[in-house]
């Protein structure tokens, strides 16, 4: 999507400029790990106007794999609002008819994933459509056939989707997920659940690895019937958004590098410490170099 913000706190209705940046939770997991030096690359849909060129040259100029990228000709490029009113940040999707609205399966040829070791998928495009929803369990069949490990963060947006739709979408997933993310609040808001008893039934249902996000408290996870517990980063927050995001690039790209599970949450960890502490979905994510630095808190005089 495109993000409009003013760039100081305000309502929109009076901002006298705005700023024209690009955000969604896939794009940012995967400038979040080509930041690391993992390749990735990213299928979706754009609309073909200028908004859609501004978010492909983005993408492509971190370094992310574009090909798979499907230009839409009579639909818009998808487009959030975002304003900070009183400490509070407020977001206003228009994401209805957009061009990445029409993801259904079939979407991508199998071959796209070769040589592939993770498929990663969000609960926001099964919100998009009837039709994107029903891409996510084929998207996963298909990765799982291919030999791909699935990992799929719930992100749930009210704004988007009613909770029984969202839990509905979330819970046909389950069986051919590896790793699944959910956080702390969407736990809460589609199931009910409290910390331990998200992590129980969600571990039950078969993916081996589940991992509880708790923002600044750190996260939680079940790892292979194993429980671990790691403690967030005393960071000072600008802005949250995309910090989500950042701990899926973390533990995955940690998870490619052969760490064990108590390193992987870390890593998650200190991923969405280093995104609150700027504004924009991915602008303040690291590269390898500051992540080892930040992990090792390694003193960086700047100069």
């Amino acid at each position: 999507m495109v993000l409009v913000a003013p760039p100081t706190p305000g309502r929109l209705r009076h901002a006298g400029a705005v700023t024209l940046s690009i955000g969604g939770a896939e794009s940012n997991v995967a400038i979040g790990l080509s930041r690391l030096g993992v390749p990735a690359g990213w299928v979706s849909a754009l609309g073909e106007d200028e908004l859609g060129e501004l978010v492909l040259h983005r993408v492509r100029a971190e370094g992310v794999d574009t090909r798979a990228v499907r230009r839409v000709a009579d639909r818009p490029t998808g487009l959030y609002l975002r304003e900070e009113v009183v400490g509070a940040l407020r977001v206003y999707y228009y994401r209805s008819g957009s061009a990445a609205s029409t993801l259904a399966p079939g979407e991508f040829d199998a071959a796209v994933l070769d040589g592939a070791e993770y498929l990663h998928l969000t609960g926001i495009t099964g919100a998009l459509s009837p039709e994107s929803a029903e891409f996510l369990p084929w998207a996963a069949r298909t990765a799982r056939e291919a030999g791909v490990r699935v990992s799929y963060d719930v992100n749930y947006r009210s704004r988007l989707w009613e909770p029984a739709a969202a839990r509905a979408a979330s819970e046909a997933m389950l069986p051919n997920v590896d790793v699944l993310l959910v956080g702390d609040e969407e736990a809460r808001a589609l199931w009910g659940w409290d910390d331990h008893a998200c992590l129980d039934q969600l571990a039950d249902s078969g993916p081996a690895e589940v991992v509880l996000k708790r923002g600044a408290r750190g996260c939680v996870a079940v790892v292979d019937g194993e429980r671990l517990t790691s403690p967030g980063f005393p960071v000072r927050q600008v802005d949250p958004i995309g910090a989500g995001d950042a701990f899926a690039a973390g533990y995955l790209a940690a998870s490619l590098d052969g760490l064990g599970p108590a390193d992987r949450l870390r890593t998650a960890n200190a991923m969405g410490a280093f995104c609150v502490q700027n504004r924009g979905d991915y602008e303040g994510l690291p590269n390898r170099r500051e992540l080892t630095a930040f992990l090792n808190q390694t003193v960086d005089l700047g100069r």
